[in-house]
């Protein structure tokens, strides 16, 4: 099978082809600019699910248009925190949540300071991952999982990237950040996500 992931991010190309060989799913990988695609992605959805699927149809009719991996299943994700205490922020804006271009060190700290006072009961966040896949007929699916957890009082752990130092699991008594490579694979939202979607694929 050959797979189209949305996205240009060597790091998560490499997470997500990882997590799915992982879960026995073997295919031909390939990221949008290895597959022709150089555009921007306009996110004009309201939740994970609507921008997952705008990045998974995008690819998927560039595809169709150029006449170029027509039997390639395009996968698109779109993920990110949302903090109850928060109203839900910062939600499908977590990659844009102060600028994209400002240092999640920084949106770390502010998240944590606007969330000075908030009791630990009150504290209650969650990543969520939508994956979305367009077939080559143009069929359309899309899960969503979640990882449940809380924001910390402060940064801690050097593994993770993104929020995931402000992220803290009480079950595990750490962060994301502090978590190995390999255990917060077997726990995330995308990793969740990508398993589910493994086997969505090899049963189709």
């Amino acid at each position: 099978m050959k797979i189209v992931l949305a996205t240009a991010n060597a790091h998560k190309m490499r997470e997500i082809s990882e997590i799915m060989a992982e879960a026995g799913f073997r295919a031909d990988f390939r990221d949008m600019h290895a597959a022709g695609f150089a555009g921007d992605i306009e996110e004009t959805g309201t939740t994970f699910e609507e921008n997952a699927l705008c990045k998974a149809r995008a690819v998927h009719t560039f595809l169709k248009e150029q006449g170029t991996l027509e039997d390639a299943v395009v996968l698109a994700d779109d993920s990110g925190l949302v903090i109850d205490a928060l109203d839900g922020e910062p939600g499908i804006y977590s990659a844009r949540y102060l600028g994209e271009d400002t240092p999640h060190s920084e949106k770390n700290k502010d998240i944590l300071r606007r969330m000075e006072g908030v009791p630990e009961e009150e504290r209650t966040a969650r990543f969520v991952c939508a994956v979305a896949a367009v077939f080559p007929d143009g069929k359309e699916e899309v899960l969503r999982r979640a990882l449940e957890g809380q924001i910390a009082y402060e940064s801690a752990g050097t593994n993770g990237f993104g929020y995931d130092p402000i992220f803290f699991l009480p079950e595990r008594g750490c962060t994301n950040a502090e978590l190995t490579p390999e255990d917060k694979n077997s726990i995330s939202h995308r990793g969740q996500g990508f398993r589910a979607m493994a086997a969505l694929l090899n049963n189709h």
